[in-house]
């Protein structure tokens, strides 16, 4: 069972996402705040989560600042953002002050799901629309991305993940790929966190672009 906090100010969207995952068997929604102090002190007192789902913009104590405590108080809690903020700067300093994941709110529920049960197993997440935009950044930036020029000798991607990656590569989203080879859009969303692993890559985008200097995709 993953044990989860929300953190959110807004209480439409709070319970939004808390409804959603009390349809789940195996995610708990144990607590709720309306801002990082209320969960602090939630910790404080016992309550003590697998994942933290925050977004930034709340009174008192940001998400960035919740982050950062958490890091330092509560290190083995994993933490996930989930904002309507997709700058990469944003995204940069979540991840730099330990954030495990980074979501936009019109994220799909499935895309959701996905993220905190990765996350809740050790693995970082970002989600797909951020990855598009940081890509579209690093085709105006080439030198902002610094990707290893070392070609791995045996990645082992096998027929389907190749097809995967080069429709990634295309800009399909996970539900498009889906629906074009046949596959439930989890099936999709596993394969294309394989490729992230297997290249040593960090998100979508660094994927793409490893695929690309290492000619796996045109």
């Amino acid at each position: 069972m993953i044990n989860i906090i929300l953190a959110e100010d807004h209480l439409v969207v709070r319970n939004g996402i808390k409804m959603l995952l009390d349809t789940q068997d195996n995610m708990r929604v144990i607590a709720e705040a309306n801002n990082g102090n209320e969960v602090i002190n939630l910790l404080d007192r016992g309550v003590l989560p697998d994942v933290i789902m925050t977004d930034i913009g709340m009174p008192d104590m940001d998400g960035i600042t919740l982050v950062e405590t958490l890091s330092a108080r509560f290190p083995s809690i994993k933490v996930i953002i989930l904002s309507m903020l997709n700058n990469s700067q944003d995204v940069a300093d979540a991840f730099a002050k330990g954030a495990k994941g980074y979501l936009v709110k019109n994220v799909s529920y499935g895309e959701l799901l996905f993220a905190i049960e990765h996350v809740y197993k050790g693995g970082r997440y970002l989600c797909e629309e951020i990855a598009m935009l940081l890509l579209e950044k690093i085709n105006k930036q080439p030198d902002m991305l610094q990707l290893s020029e070392k070609v791995m000798e045996d990645i082992e991607i096998s027929e389907r993940e190749l097809e995967v990656l080069q429709l990634i590569g295309e800009g399909y989203t996970n539900l498009e790929i889906a629906d074009r080879l046949f596959l439930s859009k989890r099936t999709v969303e596993g394969h294309r966190q394989k490729l992230i692993d297997k290249t040593g890559t960090k998100n979508s985008a660094a994927l793409v672009k490893f695929a690309i200097k290492n000619g796996l995709i045109n």
